[in-house]
């Protein structure tokens, strides 16, 4: 679902696009975007950040689709190895900090992404809408770009996380859910992330939703820790980090979510 590659849904009907839309690995998009199988450049995350928790919201019911998605076999958290080495760096300066890591989605395989697709051109099914989307209609979500064929997850070093309170022993609070389809999810909702002064500026959300100075500070703490480490931001998702020195940026992974050397 990441603003990550432009495609809307009037795209998906020429052959070679509705087959891309499918199985990335069946024909190639303008791009020449590679997709691969080949999993020896990943790791387990739990084996590089011991202390990270797991909450894989995909492969649950409790997501935006109120299913499990296709590819996720187990609740486990896989990155490339470089991504993870930098997360490992940001858990150490969070600790010192009093928090732990939180992770809901790291690589997702394209059959994740083509899951999402289908579930979008579904427009009568809305289980989950009232906790993921009550302000947008289904039929809206191609067009706003919060469903896409490509996703920055498949290139392995994309990662969708959050902050744990050790004292509190609780989840940090945010303001929003994970996976929330709105401008409430912007990291400059009612604030400016480069300065992390805040605005309470909330005119952007159409229904009047705001977020506290405290739950902003929050999001703040997550960005710039990750920003330090050598990940960048989405400008629609507080949750949402890249590694900027990603070593797959042209190609697309197939594998099934699973501990790996099963």
């Amino acid at each position: 679902m990441k603003r990550l590659y432009r495609w809307a849904l009037a795209a998906l009907i020429p052959a070679c696009a509705v087959v891309a839309a499918l199985s990335v690995g069946s024909c190639k998009d303008k791009e020449m975007l590679e997709a691969t199988a080949d999993n020896s450049a990943f790791v387990s995350l739990t084996d590089v950040v011991p202390d990270v928790i797991l909450e894989i919201r995909y492969y649950g019911t409790y997501n935006f689709v109120g299913a499990r998605i296709d590819g996720y076999e187990q609740p486990v958290a896989l990155l490339t190895r470089r991504a993870a080495d930098s997360l490992r760096a940001v858990s150490d300066d969070l600790r010192r900090e009093g928090y732990r890591l939180k992770i809901y989605d790291a690589y997702r395989p394209q059959c994740g992404v083509d899951h999402f697709m289908r579930w979008a051109a579904d427009t009568q099914d809305t289980l989950m809408r009232r906790y993921f989307y009550p302000d947008v209609d289904k039929s809206e979500l191609f067009e706003r770009e919060y469903i896409m064929a490509r996703s920055g997850h498949t290139r392995g070093s994309t990662l969708d996380l959050t902050l744990f309170d050790m004292a509190t022993e609780k989840e940090v609070d945010m303001g929003g859910t994970f996976d929330w389809f709105g401008p409430e999810s912007h990291p400059d909702f009612c604030g400016d992330p480069a300065t992390g002064e805040y605005s309470g500026d909330n005119t952007s959300s159409p229904a009047g939703r705001s977020i506290t100075a405290e739950q902003f500070a929050n999001r703040m703490t997550l960005r710039r820790a990750m920003l330090r480490h050598g990940f960048r931001g989405l400008d629609t998702e507080w949750w949402h980090f890249t590694l900027a020195d990603e070593p797959f940026p042209d190609t697309y992974f197939t594998f099934p979510v699973r501990m790996l050397g099963e």
